[in-house]
């Protein structure tokens, strides 16, 4: 088995650092291994088009059309059996490098459920259809490095990667006040015990169970909630709704029933939220093509155009 480590920290900083000692816990538990840092890569922003999804939904594999190293990186993610991202914690979350390739990585065009119903597509059509190796079960990891204790939103933040494409969250572990990590030797060894995990999970998916902090949704142990007006929680993650309450001394959620076929970490839901989108995108498509749509439009753009800085003269 293939163990990817990606860090978005600092050249030689303590997020590569213990990515490389995830790393070798993985070698040593018997994983192929290799380390990326993202800030070596030119990554551009997701811009929106849907370029991707169209071109699923017409038989194609769904590439993006932008032009930089992302196509590189998500072979090397594709052909991973196991990943382990290790970030630095910026603003209580993960960092915008984090956001970047998330955006590219983990959008729809990932998404298990539309890379299913684009491959029945392709099948009847007699196209190539979405790479194959969206659909491989993968183990992955998650090494979070904050510089203090405000860290509560990195947990979702990553987890979230792994939602579109079902990937098996095996570790979630959050470092607070740890700056000076690769001198805790605990806190190191955490790290590695990170890597031996995901090597040992990776080599046997099927059977592969998360062994981080149990949390509080029953689905993805998430302890980040949205709290509806109605009194209602929404889990951040998996998007199961349900009731918080107390039971001795500990946070319970209590899922609303059917719920499980709506999470959206769950093929089930993955398909009604595509069914959701489908019917909304051709309502809009269709809205496009009125004059009402088209004058609103034209009266935004006429009003105010967007600043810029000037364009240098090239210097021959």
């Amino acid at each position: 088995m293939k163990v990817l480590a990606i860090s978005g920290g600092s050249k030689n900083g303590s997020n590569d650092a213990m990515a490389r000692e995830a790393l070798m816990g993985a070698k040593e538990a018997g994983a192929e291994i290799e380390f990326i840092r993202l800030h070596d890569l030119n990554l551009k922003p997701c811009t929106g088009c849907i370029a991707c999804v169209n071109n699923l939904m017409q038989g194609g594999n769904g590439d993006c059309v932008l032009k930089d190293d992302f196509k590189w990186l998500e072979n090397k993610v594709l052909d991973a059996d196991g990943i382990i991202f290790v970030m630095p914690i910026f603003e209580k979350g993960s960092p915008g490098i984090m956001h970047v390739l998330q955006d590219r990585l983990c959008g729809p065009s990932h998404d298990i459920g539309i890379n299913f119903v684009a491959q029945k597509i392709a099948e009847k059509e007699g196209k190539p259809g979405p790479d194959p190796r969206k659909f491989k079960k993968k183990a992955v990891s998650f090494i979070s490095i904050g510089g203090s204790d405000w860290n509560t939103r990195v947990s979702a933040d990553m987890n979230l990667v792994a939602m579109t494409a079902s990937w098996k969250v095996i570790d979630d572990i959050v470092f607070a006040w740890a700056k000076s990590i690769v001198l805790d030797d605990e806190k190191v060894a955490t790290c590695h015990r990170v890597g031996v995990n995901i090597a040992k999970a990776a080599a046997d998916i099927d059977n592969a169970r998360y062994l981080g902090d149990p949390g509080v949704c029953p689905l993805c142990h998430s302890r980040n909630f949205f709290l509806n007006s109605d009194g209602m929680a929404v889990c951040e993650v998996c998007g199961m709704t349900g009731e918080l309450s107390k039971v001795d001394g500990k946070f319970v959620f209590t899922v609303e029933p059917g719920q499980y076929d709506l999470a959206h970490t769950l093929l089930p839901g993955k398909l009604k939220h595509m069914d959701d989108i489908y019917h909304y995108e051709t309502r809009l498509a269709e809205q496009k093509k009125t004059p009402e749509y088209k004058e609103r439009i034209k009266k935004y753009v006429a009003f105010i155009s967007a600043s810029k800085p000037e364009q240098k003269e090239d210097i021959q």
